[in-house]
C-alpha cells in the first residue's frame, strides 16, 4: 500500500512527535519542533549512530577496530573558513519569485508542461504553460489543467525542466507538424515566458527570471554590528572537523587512517523548504570524516559504503527501498572523486527516491584549502617515517539526522484497518521512543499500585510508559500509534497469581508472564538478533 505523507505528518502532530515551530503564531516556514516522542526517537537514532561510529567502531579490513574520535565544534566559525570552503562565493541556488503570491521557488525544482507539437506551422498559438514543483501529485496537475482549459490529460505535453525552457524550440523538419525538442538553429517558435503559469496562480507572467541566492544565514558578532563583524551559521558540520584536524592529531593519539565524527545542527536558508522535515532551514547532521592515504582511499570508500548499509538495516530500514546512486562524473562536486548517494523511497517521492545519505571521496581538497587560507601547516607526519608528510584524503559518510527521523517514521508507518487505531508504527525496538508500556486494566485502587511498582522496577533499564487513563482499547491504540513494541497489562488475574498480559505490537497476540520475568522478557525480545529473527520469520 502506498503511504500518504499527509497521514504521517498528521500522526506526528497528533501523537507528539513533531510540531511546526512557533505553532501558536502560525509557524515559520522551514523550522520544526520535536515533541516528547520525536525527541526520544531522534535521540535514539543519534545515539545508535554515535555508538556505531565512536563508542564501538567497526572492525576494519585488517581485523582490528578502526580508530574514530568525536568532536563538537562551534556553530559559528571565523568567516574566513567559509571563504576557504567556497560557501561564501559558490553556495547558491537559483530562485524564482512569483510576483502575485510573493512565494519563492527553487528554479531547478520546477518543471513546465509544454504541448509537444502543433499542426499549424504558420502562426501556431502557444498555449499557456503550467509550471509545477517536482513531485506534485498527478491529481493536482490535472486539476490545474482543467482550470486553465488545457483539457483533462497531459498526454500531448512534454515535461521539461524550468531552467532549460529557453533551449527548447518548435521545429519543422520534414513535415507539417511543429515538434518540440532541443535541436537548435531551426526555431520557428521560441517558448514565450509570458505564457508561463506559476505553481500557485491561475494567470500567466507572474514568475521572475531565475537569480542566484546564497543559502547561508548570516549574523553579526559583538556589539558594533558592522559588515566587518559579519559571521555565518554553519551550513554543514564537516568544516569544524577539518579546522580541528591538527588539534586532534596533536592531542588524541590517533594516526592515519582514522576518523573524526560529529553530530550537530546546521542551517541553510533554503529557497523552498518542503516535504515536512526533509528539506528545512534548521536541521541536524551526522558526519564522519575518514582520513586515509590516497592509495588506500578506494578500499576505504567501499568499506564505508558497506558499513553504512549494515547500519541502516540494523535500525529497521528496508534496503530494498533504497537506491544506491553512483553519481556520474559530470554531476560530481568539484572536489569529489566519487560519490554514492543512499536514496530512500520516501512517500513524497514514490515511486522515485530522494537522498538520505551521501558517501563522498573528497580527496584532500578541504585540508588544502584551509592550509592555504589560514597559513597554518596541516600536513600529517607519519610517526613511523619522519620524512613522510602529506595531507590525507578524506572519505565522508554524511547523513541528515532529521532526514533519518523522517526515513524511520516513513518505514515504520503501517496501515492496518483490522485494529482500532487503523495504523501502527512498526519501529525497530532500538529506535522506538518507548520500549514497553505498563497498563493497569482499570483505574481501580488494586491495579494502579501494582502497575506503578512494575514501572518503577523497569524504568532504570528501559524507556517505559505508564499509561493509566482511558479504556484499555484506546490505550492499546495509542501505544500502537507511537510504536511501543510491548504492552504489559495488570488485571484481576495479576492479583491472584502475579502474572501480567503481554501484548505484541505487530501481531497483537497476547500471553501471560510472571511479573518478576518482565525485565528478562524485554531483554530477550529486544535483542537485535531476536528482532531480526522475528522479522525474517
Amino acid at each position: 500500500m502506498i503511504k500518504d505523507m499527509k497521514d504521517i505528518v498528521s500522526l506526528c502532530k497528533r501523537r507528539g512527535f513533531i510540531f511546526p515551530a512557533s505553532d501558536i503564531y502560525g509557524g515559520i516556514n522551514g523550522f520544526w519542533d520535536y515533541g516528547p516522542l520525536g525527541t526520544e526517537l531522534k535521540n535514539n537514532i543519534r545515539d545508535l549512530w554515535w555508538k556505531a561510529m565512536v563508542l564501538t567502531p567497526p572492525v576494519g579490513p585488517d581485523g582490528q577496530p578502526v580508530q574514530i574520535v568525536g568532536l563538537d565544534s562551534a556553530i559559528i566559525q571565523n568567516p574566513k573558513c567559509w571563504e576557504a570552503s567556497g560557501h561564501i562565493g559558490g553556495f547558491n541556488d537559483p530562485m524564482v519569485d512569483c510576483k502575485e503570491t510573493k512565494k519563492r521557488y527553487r528554479a531547478d525544482h520546477l518543471v513546465a508542461y509544454v504541448i509537444s507539437h502543433y499542426m499549424d506551422d504558420d502562426q501556431p498559438e502557444l498555449k499557456l504553460i503550467p509550471v509545477f514543483e517536482q513531485n506534485t501529485p498527478e491529481e493536482e496537475i490535472l486539476k490545474k489543467f482543467k482550470k486553465l482549459g488545457l483539457g483533462a490529460s497531459t498526454e500531448n505535453y512534454k515535461v521539461i525542466p524550468f531552467m532549460d525552457i529557453e533551449n527548447y524550440h518548435y521545429t519543422n523538419p520534414d513535415n507539417d507538424h511543429g515538434m518540440l525538442h532541443l535541436e537548435e538553429g531551426k526555431s520557428i517558435l521560441r517558448l514565450r515566458k509570458d505564457k508561463l503559469v506559476g505553481p500557485d496562480v491561475k494567470i500567466p507572467d507572474t514568475l521572475t527570471e531565475p537569480k542566484q541566492f546564497n543559502l547561508m544565514f548570516h549574523t553579526f558578532v559583538g556589539a558594533n554590528a558592522t559588515e566587518d563583524d559579519k559571521a555565518y551559521l554553519r551550513p554543514e558540520t564537516c568544516a569544524g572537523i577539518f579546522l580541528n584536524f591538527k588539534n586532534i592529531i596533536d592531542t588524541a593519539r590517533v594516526k592515519v587512517p582514522f576518523g573524526i565524527a560529529q553530530i550537530g545542527k546546521a542551517f541553510r536558508n533554503e529557497v523552498t523548504p518542503r516535504n515536512f522535515i526533509f528539506r528545512s532551514r534548521e536541521f541536524e547532521q551526522m558526519e564522519l570524516e575518514w582520513f586515509c592515504e590516497k592509495e588506500d582511499a578506494p578500499q576505504w570508500f567501499e568499506f564505508w559504503v558497506d558499513q553504512r548499509k549494515k547500519w541502516w538495516e540494523s535500525i529497521g530500514m528496508d534496503l530494498s527501498k533504497f537506491h544506491f546512486l553512483d553519481v556520474e562524473k559530470a554531476d560530481l562536486a568539484h572536489y569529489s572523486d566519487r560519490t554514492i548517494d543512499f536514496e530512500y523511497q520516501f512517500p513524497f517521492a514514490y515511486p522515485d527516491y530522494d537522498e538520505l545519505e551521501g558517501i563522498a571521496h573528497r580527496g584532500n581538497f578541504d585540508l588544502t584549502q584551509h592550509q592555504e587560507f589560514s597559513g597554518q601547516k596541516l600536513e600529517y607526519m607519519d610517526p613511523s617515517d619522519n620524512t613522510k608528510r602529506y595531507l590525507p584524503d578524506v572519505i565522508e559518510p554524511s547523513c541528515g539526522l532529521t532526514r533519518a527521523v523522517l526515513g524511520v517514521l516513513s518505514e515504520a508507518y503501517t496501515v492496518d484497518e483490522s485494529r482500532p487505531s487503523g495504523v501502527y508504527l512498526n519501529f525497530h525496538p532500538s529506535v522506538a521512543p518507548k520500549k514497553a508500556a505498563i497498563l493497569p486494566l482499570t483505574a481501580k485502587e488494586e491495579h494502579v499500585p501494582i502497575a506503578t511498582k512494575l514501572y518503577m522496577d523497569l524504568r532504570e533499564e528501559f524507556a517505559i510508559d505508564l499509561d493509566v487513563k482511558q479504556n484499555i482499547g484506546k490505550r492499546y491504540a495509542r501505544q500502537d500509534e507511537i510504536g511501543t513494541p510491548y504492552c504489559f497489562t495488570v488485571d484481576n488475574q495479576t492479583l491472584e497469581d502475579q502474572t501480567v498480559t503481554v501484548r505484541d505490537r505487530n501481531t497483537m497476540t497476547q500471553e501471560r508472564v510472571n511479573m518478576d520475568q518482565v525485565a528478562s522478557y524485554l531483554r530477550e525480545n529486544l535483542k537485535p538478533a531476536k528482532v531480526m529473527a522475528k522479522k525474517e520469520g
